[in-house]
Order: C-alpha cells, then structure tokens, then sequence
C-alpha cells in the first residue's frame, strides 16, 4: 500500500485527529504530583509518534481549580501548578515543529469567583454589571430570583453579604457573565487575538449555548420556547464576531454545543460562525449497530447543509470512559452517567472500546482523542474521601462525579505511581502500571499500537462522502470517496461473514477460523 495521502494544509481542521489533554492528569514534570506543561513537552515525542494532528488543552489558566480549572482567575495567565506563560509559548512552538498544532480552552460563561471582575463586583464597583446581580424574592429577599438549577444541582443562585443574589449555572465559585454588556464581549475577544498571536491554532468554546440569558430571567418552563439560557437567538451575533477575529489569524473554532434540534445545532456551523462543534450523540449512543448508523447518518446530515465537517469522539474529561462504559451496555446502565460501584466487563469493554476505535477513525470528519483511551484506561472507582469534583458534593454524595476519568496517566510501568512523576493528586487504582505506555509500546495487540496503526492509515480512507453498503443486521458496512477501503463493524451476536475485498488492512481482534468477523470487532479492508 502506497504512503496515504495528508489533507491540505489550510483544510487540517475538517480531518484531523486531536488529542485532549488535561494538563493535571497528563504527566508531571517537576515531581509534585500534579500534571504540568513541562510534562506534556517532555511527552511531545509520544504525541508525534501517536500521529495526532493537534492538541486540545483543557484549561491551563490561573485558577483556584474549584471546578478542574473551568473556574478561571486570569485568562492570560498560566496557573503556578502548571508552568508559566514562557512555558505555553514554548510548548506551543515546539509541538509545531513536530507538525502538532494546539488549540486553546476559552470558558466565556462564567468566570471564578477570584476573578478581578467579580471581586470588584462584589465590593460594589461598577464591574457588578458585567454579572447578574439580583434581589432576591420572598418578604425579605430570602428566596432566589428565579427557579433555575445549577447544572451541578441545587438553586443556580447565590446570595452575597449585601442580600442579593447572584447567577450561577454551575459551581457558586462560578459567577455567569452578563453577555449583553459590550465590556464582557470586547474581553473574549481580545482574549482570543492573546492566544492567537501566541502561537495557538484553535480554540474550543465550553458550554457554548449557555452564554446569553433572558433579560427578564423568567422561571423555566419546560417545553417554552425560546429557553431562557440555552440557544438564545442572541448568541449567534457573538460568535459572528469571534469568527472575525479567528479569520484575522486563520484560527478554528469547537463549540461544546449540547443541541437536541439538529436543525439549531447546525445554525452554529453556518460559514460566518464556528467551524466545528462536538458531536456528543454518538459519544453517548449505546453499542447497538442501528442507533450507532442512525447517530452517524444524523450528525452527517446536519453538517451537510452549511458544509461542516462532522466530529466524532468516544469520550472526553466529562464522560466514563469508553472501555468502562462498554463493559457496562449489557447491564441495562445508563452508561453515559456516573454512579458507584456498577458491575462491569472489563473483557468485553476493552473489545468494544477497539472495535469502536476503528469504527470512528474510518467516519469522515474530524476525531477527538482523549488522554489514556489510546492505552484503554477504565474509569477509576475514587475512594470518596479524594473525590474533589464539586458535582459529587452538590449531589449529596450520590454522583461520583467526574474524577474516574481524570486520573493520572501511567507512562512507566516499572516507575513509581507508573511513571506520572510525584505522587499523583487523584489515586491510581492498583494495577495501574499494566496499562503503562511503555509496556504497550512493545506490545503489537495492545490498544496503543492499534491507535498508532489506526491513526497512520486513516488517510487511505480519503476525504470522500460515507457509503454505506449490504450488510446483514448488526452488522455496519459503509466506504468512502472512491471506494477504495471498506470499514465493517460486528455489533451482532454471531461472526459475519466478511463483503468483497484484497487484503486486510488493520482489525480490532483476529478473524475467526473461517475468516469471518467475530463479534464486537471492526476490520479495515482494501477493497
């Protein structure tokens, strides 16, 4: 087989695979036991042999990690535990040199509680209508301004020293901004010119449907349209003019845009807005292969009428990881939530989690790698007394929250906590090492060496539409642009037999004795 051919330079974006990095739990380079920038360029050479386009950093910013970081102090600043400014200007450079391009985290919808902003705010300087400052209802304002929830639980409402109240979608050490005050909009975008002339290809936009509120902030209603926070009408105007910003600079954008109507989903993708958004149907449809085509054939179909390329991406720092989470289809769990202690197939997820490996990197559009799935980490059980994820304390202790996923990595399996550096800030589950990356390195059936393969060979599929072709049911067959490779995954419970084909590219697991397809397996093939 010839050297597959790379997408054009100007177009990376609408191809690439990118890696999701959370810095805190990547690799610790100064012996802490926290993650650091001096880890993840120590890590570089692992990334550029892993063959990833680009590099998303969750947010690296001054903060006092109520909320993992997404509590942001000072967007222009790097936070102490990870490095300093120099440090991101040197990583940013040297992942270029090795064709590695980064893309920033920016969090316009709230800020922490420590920022500037919010604590001339609550002194009583005029910053305090940059947020939504409230009295509260009741006789003596003792009631919150309206019935929204925190997206954490509990009242999305706050109240200060003062008697009023403040709005809070998240954690209370996360004040909403007020998006239709000019000052708020004029930051963001001089925030974004910062990082773009610092070197960053890319921004991801989190919680980016939530920006814009009603003015009159009414209670919800279910069912009314429009939302009070969510999709506002209003919001497109922003993005218009971070679009003009990121075009001075040839940037690209990813929202993080939670949309049940396809039709307003792909609104935020029209030309003029975000380039790209999260596809999060298919990180959360279940291993079935009639929902799995329906996900794929609705994300394609939203993004064809404004021309965006799709995303795909099996999990992230919010979500069970994906080996945990197939383990657990067969129980009836609900598996895109946390809980405790649920039985799960460690055997039959890591299978899973493979096959669905090959079946996302052969889709057309851009993929989405987060940190240990290329090593086929499981969620990790946090003992409660470490859990530091504020969803599990808003939830009374019910939600584990979101920790099981953020674990430290492990790099060397022989080196003490595997290799992360001091000892790592959320415990490593025993056994830890026997995923460790340099075990796997050597390991030519380990899930490493199967994303590395995967990722190198993904070109030969090209850049052309999805075909889907004959297949018995639980089984998905589909081709792309001229034909020329085939994608089929088993999702059925007997091995299938195999369509037409020349040779076999790559596989999850070995065909069977007769060379048919066995169960929970993807196979890669030239036609």
């Amino acid at each position: 087989m010839g050297q597959p051919t790379p997408a054009r330079n100007d177009d990376w974006w609408r191809s690439a695979v990118i890696y999701q990095v959370y810095v805190r739990s990547f690799a610790d380079g100064d012996g802490d036991g926290t993650g650091d920038l001096a880890g993840v360029r120590a890590r570089l050479p692992y990334l550029a042999a892993l063959g990833v386009d680009a590099l998303w950093f969750n947010p690296w910013y001054l903060s006092p990690m109520k909320d993992g970081g997404y509590d942001v102090a000072d967007y222009r600043a790097i936070d102490p535990a990870f490095g300093t400014l120099a440090e991101a200007e040197k990583l940013i450079a040297e992942a270029r040199e090795l064709g590695i391009r980064t893309i920033a985290d920016i969090v316009p919808n709230h800020v922490s509680d420590q920022h500037p902003w919010f604590r001339a705010a609550l002194a009583g300087g005029p910053e305090r209508e940059l947020f939504h400052f409230r009295p509260g209802r009741g006789e003596s304002g003792e009631l919150p301004p309206n019935d929204w929830q925190s997206e954490f639980g509990g009242p999305a409402w706050t109240r200060t020293a003062d008697g009023d109240w403040y709005l809070h979608l998240f954690a209370p050490e996360q004040p909403d901004l007020d998006w239709a005050h000019p000052a708020v909009r004029q930051e963001h975008e001089d925030i974004l010119r910062f990082w773009f002339e610092r070197g960053v290809a890319g921004v991801r936009i989190d919680s980016a449907a939530l920006l814009v509120k009603d003015p009159r902030l009414p209670d919800y209603v279910a069912g009314r349209d429009p939302h009070p926070y969510v999709d506002r009408d209003e919001l497109h105007d922003v993005y218009r003019g971070w679009r003009a910003v990121a075009d001075q600079y040839g940037g690209v954008f990813v929202g993080e845009v939670w949309l049940p109507d396809t039709e307003r989903f792909a609104r935020y993708l029209r030309p003029d807005e975000l380039h790209t958004a999260f596809n999060f149907s298919f990180m959360t449809c279940p291993w079935d292969a009639a929902r799995l085509r329906a996900s794929i054939e609705d994300t394609l179909a939203e993004h064809a009428p404004v021309g965006a390329p799709a995303t795909w991406v099996l999990c992230n720092h919010d979500v069970t990881r994906t080996v945990t989470r197939y383990g657990r289809a067969d129980t009836g769990f609900d598996f895109a939530a946390k809980t405790f202690g649920t039985p799960t197939d460690l055997a039959l997820g890591t299978r899973r989690a493979r096959a669905a490996a090959l079946l996302s990197l052969a889709l057309p559009g851009a993929v989405y790698v987060y940190q240990g799935e290329e090593l086929g980490l499981p969620e990790a059980e946090i003992p409660r007394d470490r859990i530091e994820d504020p969803m599990h304390a808003r939830s009374g202790g019910t939600d584990p929250g979101r920790d099981g996923c953020r674990v430290p990595l492990p790099w060397t399996a022989d080196a003490p906590h595997a290799g992360f550096g001091g000892e790592p800030w959320l415990p490593q589950p025993a056994g830890w090492a026997s995923y460790a990356a340099d075990r796997q390195a050597g390991d030519p059936g380990s899930m490493l060496a199967l994303y590395r393969e995967a990722i190198r060979l993904r070109p030969a599929f090209g850049v052309g539409p999805l075909t889907w072709l004959p297949a018995p049911d639980g089984v998905l067959a589909f081709t792309r642009g001229d034909g020329g490779h085939l994608c089929v995954v088993n999702l059925a419970d007997e091995p299938a037999a195999l369509p037409a084909h020349t040779s076999r590219l790559l596989g999850s697991a070995p065909l069977d004795p007769d060379g048919r397809l066995p169960k929970d397996t993807a196979v890669w093939l030239r036609a």
